[in-house]
């Protein structure tokens, strides 16, 4: 009678943790699919069409849109089907009216400090689109405000979604091709007027103060950001950059190329950035003791050993969280993934900002910038 009272305890008490972690787990799966809720800060910036695009698709929850210009409610609201009722002229407004999960800032680069600082003390998380400011001193406010009130500030740059940068770095980390020598980025295209940017993106973008520089900051912020995240974090000894307006008459106010030189030990970092080329480009070579890896785009991958064949493949997508901003996000603010040594944290863009500003220098003065 014992043995058949303890085993009907014990039975009971298994159902009861099946049943338990049943209800965890579906709690888990709920939680997981629930869609963040996000207030839009701005919508000048031409990325914003893919938060928009993600709204339509039912991925994301935009609560609230914050933009003073009420041409621009009228163009998005048509092209993208959004109530009057989402939109407010400014962002203190539109957070009164209801909390978010996060703040996401498409609005002139100078600005996303202001973003911070009223996001912060109300301990909301803020994802800006690259670079994190528009110049080192906006950064370090930035960068005091969310460590005061512990609070998550991202850097959303579209590299950070190609499964062949993600590929390649694992590869470096594996010691395939032996030590990197050298990391060449390029990043451009034909000039932001002759790619048809919209009049309110091209407004602030080629203005010095509101962007904080031309393709420099434009463009360079990517190479900044990737050699930065292959180097794990290490910051270059010194910066050597040239720029130059060569549309002057297009672009009369920022540079529109950039070349800089970041100095690490044992290796050389070349970003090449640019309102003047040909056709877009964004990729990736590194230079290894044994070999070489070059990301042509977001897919695509060229490799070659020392003495060895030329061998092209195809990178694997990237897993969930990290084949999109919003899956990332969510992750993040769900305490799945840390964001603190990556692409978008703020440790690694307060590196790029340093990067930036010494290019910046060193362009003006003719001179090696040492960190």
């Amino acid at each position: 009678m014992k043995n058949h009272f303890t085993a009907t305890l014990f039975s009971a008490r298994l159902k009861k943790t099946a049943v338990m972690a049943c209800l965890f787990l579906c709690f888990s799966l709920v939680s997981f699919a629930q869609k963040l809720r996000v207030v839009v800060a701005g919508l000048n910036h031409d990325h914003v069409h893919n938060i928009l695009h993600a709204f339509n698709n039912n991925q994301v929850t935009i609560i609230s849109i914050a933009e003073p210009n009420k041409q621009l409610w009228a163009k998005f609201g048509k092209q993208y089907h959004l109530p009057q009722s989402l939109f407010y002229t400014d962002l203190k407004t539109a957070l009164q009216a209801q909390k978010p999960d996060a703040v996401l800032g498409y609005n002139e680069v100078a600005r996303h400090l202001d973003v911070v600082q009223l996001c912060a003390p109300l301990h909301i998380p803020v994802m800006v689109e690259k670079p994190l400011a528009a110049t080192l001193d906006q950064a370090k406010q930035i960068e005091q405000l969310a460590n005061k009130y512990q609070v998550k500030v991202l850097t959303n740059y579209e590299t950070t979604w190609y499964a062949s940068f993600h590929d390649i770095c694992r590869t470096l980390n594996t010691d395939s091709i032996g030590a990197v020598k050298k990391l060449v980025v390029h990043d451009g295209h034909e000039g932001p007027k002759e790619l048809g940017c919209s009049p309110e993106f091209l407004q602030w973008l080629t203005d010095p103060v509101l962007n904080g520089a031309g393709a420099l900051n434009d463009f360079g912020c990517y190479g900044a950001n990737l050699m930065t995240w292959i180097m794990k974090g290490q910051k270059p000894i010194a910066v050597t950059a040239i720029t130059r307006r060569y549309k002057p008459a297009v672009y009369p106010k920022v540079d529109d190329d950039a070349t800089v030189i970041l100095e690490y030990p044992g290796a050389t970092g070349l970003i090449e950035a640019s309102w003047n080329w040909p056709y877009s480009i964004k990729d990736l070579e590194a230079f290894g003791e044994n070999g070489y890896l070059h990301a042509l785009d977001g897919k695509t991958i060229i490799s070659r050993k020392r003495g060895g064949q030329q061998n092209n493949k195809q990178a694997a997508p990237l897993p969930a969280p990290y084949h999109d901003p919003i899956a990332y996000l969510a992750a993040v603010l769900r305490n799945q993934i840390p964001a603190t040594d990556d692409l978008s944290s703020l440790k690694y863009n307060m590196i790029v900002m340093q990067i930036l500003d010494a290019a910046k220098r060193s362009a003006a003065s003719g001179k090696r910038v040492v960190l």
